[in-house]
């Protein structure tokens, strides 16, 4: 599949990304792509981001592709298997359960929820050294989610504090899944 043949959902982070944040980057670089926003970026509620999340992916005309970072990606893992019309999604350093129940303003539903399988391919790039989930709860949610799990190495939490705002080496590593994406009815 190609870029151009699907609807590209950007999940923003917690705080919705500083204008160079890469996944802010890729939404202005790739056509078909668009943010999904939350009403509330610093303080998530998981009905609310969900709904907002599954509303997008109701509305779009192609085939979807979820792009999620931290939050975004932990909204995106665990309301993947009721989402309609998603053929692949790749999700970046998601926080662990164990984090979120220590942040201050986000809902604890998002710590509680039990992970289902994903009905369609997932990457999940974990960093072996990301504040928010150590690469052993990365590796847990991946199976869960039956993800197919990429090693970032020790690359923080994949976000500009951590030199990823252009992130060239998660676009090449993206348009390559892409590639691997079978287009529904192929």
């Amino acid at each position: 599949m190609r870029a151009s043949e699907a609807d590209i959902l950007i999940l923003p982070g917690m705080g919705g990304g500083t204008p160079d944040h890469w996944y802010n980057r890729w939404a202005q670089k790739l056509s078909t792509a668009r943010r999904v926003e939350q009403r509330n970026f610093d303080r998530p509620h998981l009905d609310e981001w969900a709904a907002r999340i599954s509303n997008a992916a109701a509305a779009a005309t192609r085939p979807v592709i979820l792009v999620g970072h931290s939050m975004g990606a932990v909204t995106a893992c665990l309301i993947a298997a009721d989402l309609p019309n998603v053929a692949a999604a790749m999700l970046v350093a998601p926080a662990s359960p164990r984090v979120l129940l220590t942040l201050e303003n986000v809902d604890r539903a998002f710590a509680h929820y039990v992970q289902r399988r994903a009905y369609f391919p997932c990457l999940l790039v974990a960093s072996r050294n990301d504040p928010y989930a150590t690469y052993e709860e990365s590796t847990e949610r991946a199976s869960a989610l039956g993800a197919t799990l990429v090693d970032a190495g020790e690359s923080g939490h994949i976000n500009p504090d951590s030199g990823h705002g252009p992130w060239p080496e998660g676009l090449m590593r993206f348009a390559h899944f892409l590639g691997q994406v079978k287009a529904p009815n192929a």
